[in-house]
């Protein structure tokens, strides 16, 4: 295990905490909802870091590639799940459904696409697209910009600059993926 993977070992680490704090947000409000940012943003850090170590060290593994959008996937999908219906949260906190709809759906198609493309020919090699990095990125500031209750004029605006974003990363990885079958 190096810097990069251990990185994203914490990144996975910090998930329960993260959704732990929402969970408490109604009770001690103020305390529980910049925890619950703090770890988001602590979270995402540890995203940009462990890519950083991993290139800047030669720490690239085939470990650190799976593990790393494992959790991105993970902190990201619990995320959009828990401000969508955690009905209990402040309605500055919430995201429309349909936002997190589509985060979801994209991410099982791309592993549905995945699955296909391992099955048929016994390898998966795929390397992420700028556009996919843009749409983490996008997803990230829109999950930060509810945690922190932004104006819901840049909330609205970050839902469907998420929607848009993850809708085009996703056709992109689809064809990507059927070039890769071809």
């Amino acid at each position: 295990m190096n810097l990069a993977n251990n990185l994203s070992i914490l990144r996975i680490i910090l998930i329960p905490l993260f959704l732990t704090s929402l969970i408490y947000t109604p009770v001690h409000e103020g305390f529980f909802c910049s925890l619950s940012a703090l770890l988001f943003v602590l979270a995402c850090v540890t995203d940009a870091m462990d890519g950083y170590v991993a290139r800047r060290f030669s720490q690239k593994t085939q470990l650190g590639s799976y593990i790393d959008p494992i959790a991105d996937k993970l902190l990201l999908v619990s995320g959009f799940l828990a401000l969508s219906f955690m009905g209990h949260l402040p309605e500055a906190m919430r995201i429309p459904a349909w936002v997190t709809v589509s985060v979801i759906t994209r991410d099982v198609v791309i592993l549905i696409g995945a699955l296909v493309i391992f099955i048929m020919s016994g390898r998966l090699k795929a390397e992420p697209l700028l556009i996919g990095k843009v749409t983490t990125f996008v997803q990230m500031l829109t999950l930060f910009s509810a945690l922190v209750m932004a104006p819901a004029v840049l909330r609205n605006a970050l839902f469907i600059a998420t929607t848009v974003f993850t809708a085009v990363s996703g056709v992109l990885y689809v064809r990507m993926g059927e070039r890769m079958i071809k």
